[in-house]
């Protein structure tokens, strides 16, 4: 009995020191110069720096994501893939499959002319970076 009683007051005082530090942490998270924003705090700049950092990174994001919807329909995440899938259900006589998957379609094919918006904004980001040190403050 004097082991589990032991074990126990262990175990609690271990979660107290737990949270006594979470909560400390969280305490300075917040605070000034430690790069990390407190909540409801208006931001100061415009992201630039950052943006134009994660670029390369997001044009590649974008061009995945536009191969991976002109795939055909062996290509998961196609819009032949699933189109392939909606005609089956239709002839299966599926009808709430094909209407759920319909509705996804129309979704996927959305995607298409966002994400080419998409790449043509970061183009201008990518130049506007370009001209202005890569979003450096002056």
């Amino acid at each position: 009995m004097k082991t589990t009683a032991r074990t126990a007051g262990i175990a609690l005082s271990a979660v107290a020191a737990l949270l006594a530090a979470t909560s400390a942490a969280a305490a300075d998270a917040g605070a000034p110069g430690t790069g990390t924003p407190s909540p409801g705090v208006a931001p100061t700049d415009d992201g630039a720096k950052g943006l134009c950092k994660r670029v390369p990174k997001i044009e590649k994001r974008l061009k995945r994501a536009l191969e991976r919807l002109d795939g055909d329909a062996t290509q998961r995440g196609s819009v032949s893939r699933l189109e392939k899938r909606v005609a089956n259900a239709k002839k299966a006589g599926h009808t709430e499959i094909e209407t759920f998957l319909n509705d996804k379609l129309t979704f996927r094919r959305s995607l298409t002319p966002t994400l080419q918006k998409r790449q043509k904004d970061l183009t201008a980001v990518k130049t506007w970076c370009a001209a202005n040190s890569n979003g450096s403050k002056k």
